[in-house]
């Protein structure tokens, strides 16, 4: 009987693996370009029915080969399997019929999702998806220009006081760092510390920080672990320096961070997050409610929709980066090699908003790169972006238009970048 027990597990464990194995393979051989509106389908079909079975049908009415059509299947099967909808569900009475079809103006799939006695409908237009893709593959160019270099003796930037962030204000660079905040004025040995502000609370072992500009174009708002901190610039005093002018006060503070920068600096940004500072992340929390529970999480930004709208990207502290719209949060793939930090631009190439995302891992020169989101997948648009160290901040500027990126050398010498996309 034990040996019987053996051959059986033997027998099943093979068929796994000729499953898997015949699978790949088919997927393999099935055009990417089927895989964003299977994975849109498969969305659509969740929201209306939810975690549970179903069975599923699927025919073909357009010119797509007959050979691809069983891969097709197997991607939506896996896709609504990542939001929780079995659809090998043969006992269940929930049905998924999918319809493949076109006319000679455009390809349409059509899902009918039978509840009982309730039908619904979801559709993917692939016009639309390849009108993107075809965005998609007007590729950009990132382009990097140093700011400042805040080296030994300027600041004093060493790896126990980094760089958190900065922000040009009234014609001064304004740095935050994890002690204090000094504000820079141009010279023509470049940028030179005119005043520094102490911060009187420690921070963490590994704090962050953010600084914006406000809307009034003359002062700044810095969000620290445990505090906050306003500065603002008026004309001094005649016969006074002209750096003089600056005045920043602190207090402690636990009121949620913005955390992402708008597009339009004259806005306010309008989602915040509550910050823990004992584990240097956010904690999922955010202000106004948006309908969904978020995990925890190290960088967000929105992301405009086509079709209007906004959805929120985050990077979660497990590694993954999801995206939350509608009232769920559902995966991205393609993004398996990104860094915990990300920055949202509206570049007006492609389709219009891209994300500039760092790369993963303790590499010596990290790299940037922009990637679209036609659905639920990051396709990179750009070549990497080589840095001259490790990118150890990321953010989107006050315009909107680029983003700042602080960078730390094997010297532990700091500087801070803007990174701007360009149409190619």
């Amino acid at each position: 009987m034990r040996a019987m027990r053996l051959i059986r597990a033997i027998m099943l464990a093979l068929s796994g693996l000729a499953e898997v194995a015949a699978c790949a393979a088919q997927t393999a051989q099935t055009p990417s370009r089927w895989a964003q509106p299977a994975a849109e389908l498969a969305g659509q079909i969740s929201d209306i029915l939810g975690p549970g079975q179903a069975q599923l049908t699927v025919r073909n009415l357009s010119t797509i080969e007959t050979s691809e059509i069983p891969a097709i299947r197997k991607m939506l099967e896996q896709y609504l399997k990542t939001h929780g909808v079995l659809a090998s569900g043969t006992e269940s009475a929930n049905l998924i019929r999918v319809t493949l079809s076109e006319s000679a103006h455009e390809r349409l799939w059509v899902a009918e999702v039978v509840e009982g006695n309730v039908n619904h409908v979801a559709m993917v237009h692939l016009d639309l998806f390849a009108k993107r893709i075809a965005a998609a593959d007007a590729r950009l160019v990132l382009r990097k220009e140093k700011v400042a270099g805040l080296f030994n003796g300027i600041g004093g930037a060493m790896r126990d006081n980094p760089i958190l962030s900065a922000a040009t204000i009234n014609g001064h660079l304004v740095v935050l760092f994890a002690d204090r905040i000094s504000v820079y004025s141009s010279g023509t040995s470049g940028w030179n510390e005119a005043n520094t502000f102490p911060i009187d609370w420690r921070l963490g072992r590994d704090p962050r920080g953010i600084l914006l500009a406000n809307a009034d174009g003359g002062s700044f708002t810095a969000y620290l672990p445990g505090g906050e901190c306003t500065g603002s610039y008026s004309l001094p005093l005649s016969g006074s320096r002209p750096d003089s002018g600056w005045s920043v006060r602190c207090h402690t503070s636990d009121d949620p961070w913005p955390v992402y920068q708008t597009a339009d600096a004259s806005s306010a940004p309008a989602l915040k997050a509550f910050y823990n500072a004992a584990r240097d992340y956010f904690t999922g929390l955010v202000t106004p409610n948006i309908g969904v529970d978020l995990p925890a999480f190290y960088a967000a930004g929105m992301i405009p929709r086509a079709a209007g709208g906004a959805a929120l990207l985050i990077a979660g502290i497990d590694g993954k980066v999801s995206i939350a719209e509608n009232g769920t949060l559902r995966g991205i793939a393609g993004t398996r090699d990104w860094g915990s930090d990300f920055a949202v631009v509206r570049s007006g190439c492609g389709m219009g908003t891209q994300v500039i995302a760092s790369s993963s891992g303790e590499a010596a020169n990290d790299s940037l790169r922009a990637f679209d989101f036609p659905a639920l997948e990051a396709l990179a648009v750009s070549g990497p972006l080589a840095m001259d160290g490790a990118v150890t901040a990321l953010w989107t500027a006050a315009d909107g238009k680029s983003a700042f990126a602080v960078v730390r050398n094997a010297n532990n010498q700091y500087e801070v970048d803007r990174v701007t996309a360009l149409c190619n």
